[in-house]
């Protein structure tokens, strides 16, 4: 892991220097971070980075996982799809079987700290617990989108998000209405990381020889997880149409997460649909495939998020961040990311999808103006630092600063 003064040729060391000023206050502060999974996914690879430099800045953090069934982790997946507003079948039985889940985690884990942060619906149920830790502040962080819930999940979860100091979104239009402290903080990625750092032109190209990606024609690139709300057959049915006047390449790259028992099933679907055409790749990654992402994403001539429905879409910021022209759907914190015309293209249907990638691969110079202002965008405004100072300085904020803190 690099420290924080690695970032500083990046960020500028004013921008260090600030963060470690506005973080005195905290010093020896213990904080437990709580969600699904270690693996897959981004609010685990956030987590990777940003649990390490919140303990170099003097805090004492912890992360925690919680431990699940598979029926559980088949139900809080059709809740993730239900507050995305997909219609599902949600019955009482689910219910229960959250909260056996969530009931049997809170009596194996350790949650006293001075701040407890929960991730996501998974975990939600813990801050029952509270009433044990009288003198922490409970912080849920909703990575989706629920704008548009599927009301009967909402409502279930409703009451425990109310016993919570505040709730953390990325995006306003994600907000409900609620009668507590609710916070705005876009996730961010590492520009250190091994998926995000400079790779050399011959490093890119010995991940490719590797993966038996042929650099011969343009490369368009999906990184995501197989999930329909990522749509990878949406993806693959606008390649279609782009093959019909450029010769060019699809790559489908990605993986699944523990915490997702639907995977499978996509990927099956997704591998029907590509089966017979070699100008389609699918390459199923492991979890920890950090640098072969990275060269894909360098080796595209096109970036694709074609979501249907999103949280925010890190992956997004990642191509724009290696100068990548990307076309992605106008769907969650993905128009945070992507201003249309400036530092990327927003589409709303495969149609348009297709329309998009043509029209960057027949001028590269528009896309490659693109790239470079998403590049500076996502410096601006993703990078690491940016985030880890925007938790700081809402741990010093919720609630009561002197009683949490015993400031003077």
């Amino acid at each position: 892991m690099p420290s924080l003064d690695d970032y500083a040729p990046v960020v500028g060391r004013s921008t260090i220097e600030e963060l470690r000023d506005v973080v005195k206050p905290l010093s020896g502060r213990r904080v437990v971070m709580v969600n699904s999974t270690r693996l897959g996914g981004g609010v685990a690879e956030i987590l990777q980075r940003m649990v390490p430099l919140l303990n170099e800045l003097g805090l004492r953090v912890r992360w925690d996982v919680i431990e699940g069934s598979e029926p559980f982790f088949v139900v809080t997946k059709k809740f993730h799809n239900a507050l995305h507003g997909k219609t599902e079948a949600i019955t009482s039985e689910m219910f229960d079987v959250f909260l056996e889940v969530g009931r049997r985690n809170a009596e194996r884990m350790d949650l006293d700290a001075d701040i407890v942060f929960l991730h996501d619906p998974q975990p939600i149920a813990l801050v029952e617990q509270r009433g044990r830790h009288r003198e922490s502040r409970w912080i849920w962080r909703c990575h989706i989108d629920v704008s548009r819930p599927n009301q009967l999940v909402w409502n279930f979860l409703t009451p425990f998000i109310l016993q919570f100091d505040a709730a953390v979104y990325s995006a306003s239009a994600f907000a409900q209405q609620l009668a507590m402290r609710q916070l705005l903080i876009a996730p961010s990625i590492d520009p250190l990381s091994d998926k995000n750092r400079e790779l050399s032109p011959e490093e890119v190209a010995a991940v490719l020889r590797r993966l038996d990606v042929p650099q011969d024609r343009p490369i368009i690139t999906q990184i995501s997880r197989f999930d329909y709300l990522k749509d990878p057959l949406g993806v693959i049915e606008a390649f279609r149409r782009v093959r019909r006047s450029v010769k060019c390449r699809l790559v489908l790259a990605g993986g699944t997460a523990s915490d997702d028992p639907e995977g499978e099933e996509v990927l099956s679907r997704v591998r029907e649909q590509a089966k017979g055409n070699p100008e389609i790749h699918l390459l199923l990654l492991p979890p920890d495939s950090h640098v072969e992402i990275n060269a894909l994403q360098r080796a595209s001539t096109v970036v694709v998020q074609k979501s249907l429905k999103e949280g925010f879409g890190l992956t997004v910021s990642e191509a724009l961040w290696k100068a990548r022209p990307v076309v992605a759907s106008a769907v969650g914190g993905i128009p945070l990311q992507v201003k249309h015309g400036y530092s990327g293209l927003l589409v709303h249907s495969v149609e348009g999808a297709a329309h998009a990638i043509k029209q960057l691969l027949h001028y590269p110079e528009y896309a490659t103006r693109l790239g470079e202002n998403g590049r500076e965008h996502v410096r601006h405004n993703f990078l690491l630092t940016r985030h880890l100072r925007e938790y700081v300085l809402m741990f010093l904020t919720v609630g009561s600063a002197q009683e949490i803190f015993h400031l003077a």
